[in-house]
């Protein structure tokens, strides 16, 4: 295989930096024979012991360089140098460094799960902040101390909830505070456990609701079906036939509807002026369904006079 002078596939890139949080470095670096690869900070050859605790690693073509906390003394241009037998390449970036604080922030959330009854249940998040915030956990709004039933672990940036066995009970609104002299951030999720066959919420009302209805809701039915209505006022009421669910129920009563009143009378004779008018209108208007035919007038035609 020919021979191949070290090339960057991907250069290393500037990073900011708060100060006591992680700064690091990448690089890819293809070339035969593999090259050997060196770190500089302004000049000067990195190594554990020029700047202690610096992590540096060279893998797969990948070149790596961690501090895993920084301070403003760090801050500089940082180079990688490759080097064979065929030649040499070098990249260079930008490390600077704030001095400063950061409000909290969730690099991991809570998530909403459904588990059985008697499981383990275990709530995580990841938190940063500067300086390190204070985490809490609560449930419906209320704060969760840490007990043999419910721990709280802390392992770097990550808080863990564990419920060593969950009972329907325990479901509800899980939400984590984390709080700093900067600022303050929240995660929220909900938690829901199964238990006999029965979905339960967060309230023990909604599980006394669902399980009542279960059990009740036949017997209710059948009630209905077999309820009869009942009543005695034969003088007002009439009785009607009604049929529930395909079944001829008892005769229900029913009001019967009111009778119309008659119409009024008047003994007093009409005026004969009025009952002409009416008589005379009766004749003028035609009827809508059959007129009789005008009556015809036979003239008689004059008889000639005698002519002188």
């Amino acid at each position: 295989m020919t021979t191949k002078a070290p090339t960057f596939t991907q250069p290393l890139q500037s990073v900011v930096a708060l100060e006591g949080s992680a700064a690091t470095f990448e690089a890819h670096i293809s070339g035969f024979p593999v090259p050997e690869v060196s770190w500089y900070r302004d000049g000067q050859v990195l190594s554990a012991a020029t700047l202690p605790g610096v992590q540096i690693s060279f893998s797969d073509g990948r070149a790596k360089l961690v501090i895993p906390t920084v301070t403003e003394a760090n801050s500089g241009r940082y180079t990688v140098q490759a080097t064979n037998g065929s030649g040499q390449a070098t990249s260079t970036a930008e490390l600077l460094v704030t001095a400063g604080t950061a409000p909290p922030n969730f690099a991991q959330r809570l998530q909403s799960m459904t588990a059985r009854q008697g499981s383990q249940v275990r709530l995580d998040v990841r938190v940063t902040g500067i300086p390190t915030p204070v985490v809490k956990f609560y449930r419906d709004g209320v704060e969760i101390q840490s007990s043999p039933d419910f721990q709280i672990l802390q392992e770097g940036d990550l808080y863990s909830l564990i419920i060593a066995e969950a009972y329907p009970e325990d479901s509800g609104t899980y939400s984590v505070n984390a709080t700093n002299n900067v600022g303050r951030a929240t995660s929220t999720a909900e938690l829901l456990i199964q238990g006999n066959g029965v979905e339960v919420a967060s309230h023990e009302n909604k599980r006394a609701f669902i399980v009542v209805m279960a059990q009740y809701a036949p017997l209710h039915q059948s009630y209905i079906n077999k309820f009869i209505y009942t009543h005695f006022d034969a003088r007002s009421l009439t009785s009607v036939e009604m049929v529930i669910e395909g079944a001829t129920a008892q005769q229900l009563p029913h009001k019967a509807p009111p009778r119309m009143p008659p119409r009024p009378t008047s003994k007093s004779p009409t005026p004969p002026i009025i009952a002409a008018k009416a008589q005379m209108a009766r004749q003028q208007s035609p009827s809508p369904v059959r007129q009789s035919p005008s009556p015809v007038r036979h003239v008689r035609a004059p008889t000639p006079s005698p002519v002188r």
